[in-house]
Order: structure tokens, then C-alpha cells, then sequence
């Protein structure tokens, strides 16, 4: 058998995402991470190219269940592609199916989590936030609707992957190193603005030196402002580089920290 003559449907589209979006991280495990939800979202697809029971099909869910791993935003693009090849070539295309997803899942990886792990987020999670602070309830309609566009985006991804097959492969490789490094700048660039508008920490101790008051924040401000939030930031940073220091930790250090200089007040908000 070289040749499938099952042709995917929009019924299978829909029960891939649905597996998609809802259990593609059920089965994950140290040992092949992604690898049984991959498999278990194509699953039904693969039983009607290759036939219930066939070796064919037995071949090629060992071929799925081995080790996998990219971003969850842009993993039903390796599988649309992945659908193509096997259903034009059957059996013959697992060399060609294993070598795809070995080559796809890193880069995918970097930018899906890049984009919509870290900048997508940050960008609207902001400005959410700070409108839902400041009792704006458009900040929750925002932050509801960023995250139903990333689910329409990861629905409609699949279909465009399969109808491009291989040369969407082609047509992006040149370009998925520019939008990796874009997407970093740009969520460095977030962090770094977040850091200046959401840290909201000043020195409120004031020593008194005979009847000088001695403002510590605002000679401060005047050769940083937003110098005590930076500082912040890079201490946390350092924290999470030690040893043994997980971010559990360094949330409750900070936190205990905070608590502790507020009471003796040393810092403010």
C-alpha cells in the first residue's frame, strides 16, 4: 500500500481540533513529551487512510507515538502538513513524516511560544489589567477576546496547513529565523515597559537629618526613575539563576520581603 484513497473531510478537520485544543497535553510524559497526544489526535484520521487493524496503521502510530515536541499554538501546522504527505503517499511517506516533524517542531516551537506564550500575552494581558485596575471592565472583554482569537487562529491553522502541504514548508523557512528574533525583541521590549508601568515600589523611608527631610526616591529619580522597580526585577532575575531556586521560591521571597519592608517602612506603594 503506497497510496491512500481516503481524502480528509471538514468532519475530520473539526474532530482534529477539537483532539487539539482539548487533549493534545493529556498524555504528556519526560519520555516522548508530545508524542501519545500527537498521536491520539490523529488517530481516527490514520485508521480511515491506512484501514482498522492494518500493519500499515500499526507501523505508523509507533512512528506518531515516538518523541515530539513544539509549541501548542502551531502544532496542528505540522500535522496538516503531516496529514498531506500520508494521505498522497501512504506507508511510503513515514520516512519523509518523521524527518518533517524532527525539522518543523523546534523552529515552531521557538516562535509559537515566543508569540503566543510570552509577546500575546504580555501585550494584552497590560493593557487589560491596567484598565480592569483602574475599573474598566472593557479590560476583561479585551483579555477575553485576545484569547478567542488565539483559539480561532489555532482552528483555521490546520486546514491552510494541509491545502499547503510541503511548500508551506518552502515558503517559510527563510523567514521563520526573522519572525523568532522579532518576536523576542518585541517581548523584551513589553517586559521592559511592563517593569517601568506595573511595579509600583518607591522608598518611603525619609531620613531626618536636623531639620533637612532626606527624600531617598526622588534623589533617586533623578538619576533613574523607575530605578527601584528595575532594581527589583534584576534581584529576581538573579535569584532565579542560583541553584536549587525555582520561581515558587522566589514569588514567596519576594513576597515575605515585601511584607516585611512595607511594615517597617522602608518601602511603599
Amino acid at each position: 500500500m503506497t497510496n491512500s484513497k481516503y481524502k480528509l473531510t471538514k468532519k475530520d478537520f473539526n474532530q482534529i481540533n477539537r483532539r487539539s485544543l482539548l487533549g493534545f497535553q493529556l498524555g504528556w510524559n519526560y519520555e516522548r513529551m508530545q508524542g501519545s497526544g500527537y498521536l491520539f489526535t490523529i488517530l481516527p484520521q490514520l485508521r480511515k487512510i491506512y484501514g482498522d487493524g492494518t500493519p500499515e496503521l500499526k507501523e505508523m502510530m509507533k512512528t506518531h507515538a515516538q518523541f515530539f515536541n513544539t509549541s501548542n499554538f502551531l502544532n496542528t501546522l505540522v500535522t496538516g502538513i503531516d496529514l498531506a504527505i500520508e494521505e498522497k503517499e501512504g506507508i511510503a511517506s513515514k520516512d519523509t513524516v518523521s524527518g518533517l516533524k524532527t525539522g518543523l517542531m523546534g523552529p515552531f516551537a521557538a516562535i509559537g511560544d515566543s508569540i503566543f506564550g510570552a509577546l500575546w500575552p504580555t501585550i494584552f494581558g497590560a493593557v487589560a489589567a491596567n484598565m480592569a485596575s483602574n475599573g474598566n471592565p472593557v479590560g476583561m472583554l479585551i483579555w477575553v477576546l485576545a484569547n478567542v482569537l488565539v483559539m480561532v487562529f489555532r482552528w483555521k491553522q490546520l486546514q491552510f496547513a494541509y491545502k499547503e502541504g510541503v511548500s508551506l514548508v518552502t515558503t517559510m523557512q527563510h523567514k521563520l529565523t526573522a519572525i523568532t528574533d522579532a518576536a523576542t525583541i518585541m517581548g523584551v521590549f513589553m517586559v521592559g515597559a511592563l517593569v517601568a508601568t506595573m511595579i509600583n515600589v518607591k522608598i518611603a523611608y525619609a531620613p531626618q537629618i536636623g531639620d533637612l527631610t532626606v527624600n531617598i526616591q526622588n534623589s533617586l529619580d533623578m538619576i533613574l526613575p523607575k530605578l527601584v522597580p528595575l532594581t527589583i526585577v534584576g534581584l529576581v532575575y538573579w535569584l532565579l539563576g542560583r541553584k536549587k531556586m525555582t520561581s515558587t521560591r522566589a514569588i514567596f521571597i519576594v513576597l515575605f520581603v515585601s511584607i516585611a519592608l512595607s511594615a517597617l517602612g522602608i518601602i511603599s506603594k
